[in-house]
């Protein structure tokens, strides 16, 4: 009998060497992806970027600011093969629990009004809708409005 040991997922900062795998990620989740140039001016702007990764490969990701005691949540995602595991979830309370050490007191973020997912993750670890944003992103065939959410730190 052998063991088979695999390496536990970590949460680390993201650096300029993990951006193709980012942007690799970015394309296979979403219709309307970031840039590697949307990437690389979060990490040059010192923004809060994290990686998820597991024996050197990112399968998940996300990218915060924070300013004037508010943090926002600029994208969070994690690869179709590693969704609804919790890996999601793991990745977000990290960020809330940065955003707690720098004295942020709210986290804000905008989530697609049709991704149902993510908005049930979102309102289960408190966050609150407080407002609607009409046409915030692009779609086929036109604009979907964004639910902007609230989590009072």
């Amino acid at each position: 009998m052998s063991a088979q040991f695999q390496e536990m997922p970590q949460i680390r900062r993201m650096v300029p060497a993990d951006l193709d795998m980012v942007v690799a990620l970015e394309r296979e989740v979403f219709l309307f992806p970031w840039t590697r140039g949307n990437f690389s001016d979060s990490l040059q702007a010192g923004y809060h970027s994290l990686v998820l990764e597991q024996e050197g490969d990112v399968f998940g990701y996300g990218v915060m600011t924070i300013g004037a005691q508010e943090a926002h949540l600029l994208t969070l995602s994690i690869a179709a093969g590693a969704q609804g595991k919790g890996w999601g979830e793991r990745l977000l309370r990290h960020f809330i629990h940065i955003a707690r050490e720098q004295h942020a007191l709210t986290m804000f973020l905008d989530v697609r009004e049709s991704n149902h997912i993510a908005a049930r993750l979102y309102k289960r670890i408190g966050f609150t809708q407080i407002a609607k944003r009409r046409d915030y992103y692009p779609a086929m065939g036109g604009r979907e409005d964004s639910l902007v959410m609230e989590l009072v730190l």
